[in-house]
């Protein structure tokens, strides 16, 4: 007697597949209602136009599908490889890039030759594109901007003594092959935070306190201080004059600048040496410390996201991953605020 089982058969599985999906809640078909990825994608053709050959060939993907794979990337923390795979397995990530009934997908080549096409300039495009929709939903800049700076990894090197002397200045030991040198990082830098060494880059944002969102971003390797980049990531857009920062960004003619420009003072103090911060100091670090604190949130829910290390080589490529990071926590944020019933006011 044939033994019996729960698995019954269907030639149209897969749609019963589909209504499950639906039932328990696709997040990413829930991206797809409240993100306008059409505008997002013509914002890129302006800047890096899809090629046209006059002798034919293989025409490119939409462009709108390849952002879409851009972000699923991001988004989970995929390599080229990965995201080849998962586009022919999950059947989720196929109809999310409208390619469901398609017979061929994008392959680790073709999703590698776009980002190289659009750059750093597409991925830019992307977060302020992403920005412009907040906007446009009156998600301004409010209560305050928080700045920061988190260190993202990249895949350690191990170079020779004599290696690191020629890679510290910026040459190249000639004794590597062009294939070694393709895959040995000499834009990255080594640091050192709370006693332990870190290697990789570094993002700075400046999130405003109400909504969490990401209004500003400066990228850099890791062992530039983050002080440097203050400057570069201050919102002037920001309803409020509170400018919050820990105890990394305060100096002398900061202070003066914030002052003389009508912006409220909230950067941590920092002790000296033989000169401790005084009892009142403390406490005034600490009221700080409970409004600062709201931008580690974003860094969790960056590291939430397949974590923050760098699959790639090179300071151009992670300017790339780290602007479609920002980008992307942006783009869920916008999600959640929609899917919430937060209206902005």
């Amino acid at each position: 007697m044939k033994a019996r089982t729960a698995i019954k058969t269907d030639l149209f599985a897969d749609e019963h597949h589909r209504r499950k999906i639906d039932s328990l809640g696709d997040p990413l078909t829930e991206i797809e209602s409240h993100i306008d990825f059409a505008a997002l994608a013509a914002e890129v053709d302006r800047v890096a136009p899809r090629p046209i050959s006059a002798q034919g060939g293989r025409p490119p993907y939409p462009t709108e599908t390849m952002v879409r794979i851009l972000v699923l990337k991001r988004l989970y923390n995929l390599s080229d490889e990965q995201m080849e795979y998962q586009l022919l397995d999950r059947m989720s990530y196929k109809r999310f890039c409208a390619l469901a009934s398609a017979t061929n997908v994008p392959d680790r080549t073709t999703v590698w030759t776009f980002e190289n096409r659009i750059g750093v300039a597409g991925a830019k495009l992307v977060f302020d594109g992403v920005s412009a929709q907040l906007l446009k939903k009156g998600f301004i800049a409010r209560g305050g901007q928080i700045v920061d700076a988190t260190l993202v990894p990249a895949p350690k090197q191990h170079n020779r003594r004599g290696e690191k002397e020629l890679i510290e200045p910026g040459a190249m030991p000639a004794d590597w092959k062009p294939a070694k040198r393709r895959q040995k990082d000499i834009d990255a830098t080594w640091t050192k935070k709370h006693g332990k060494s870190h290697f990789g880059y570094k993002l700075s944002i400046n999130v405003d306190k109400k909504y969490k969102i990401i209004r500003r971003i400066e990228t850099d390797t890791a062992s530039t201080h983050d002080s440097q980049h203050f400057d570069n990531v201050f919102d002037t857009n920001n309803t409020s004059r509170d400018v919050y920062a820990d105890r990394g960004y305060p100096s002398e003619a900061r202070d003066a600048w914030l002052k003389e420009n009508g912006f409220r003072n909230r950067i941590q103090r920092k002790g000296r040496r033989n000169k401790p911060l005084s009892e009142c100091q403390q406490q005034r670090n600490r009221r700080i410390a409970k409004t600062r604190a709201r931008v580690e949130h974003v860094f969790g829910a960056m590291e939430q996201m397949g974590g923050k290390l760098l699959r790639t080589i090179g300071q151009a490529r992670a300017n790339f991953a780290m602007t479609m990071m920002a980008a992307c926590y942006n783009l869920k944020r916008l999600v959640y605020f929609s899917k919430a019933g937060i209206e902005a006011y």
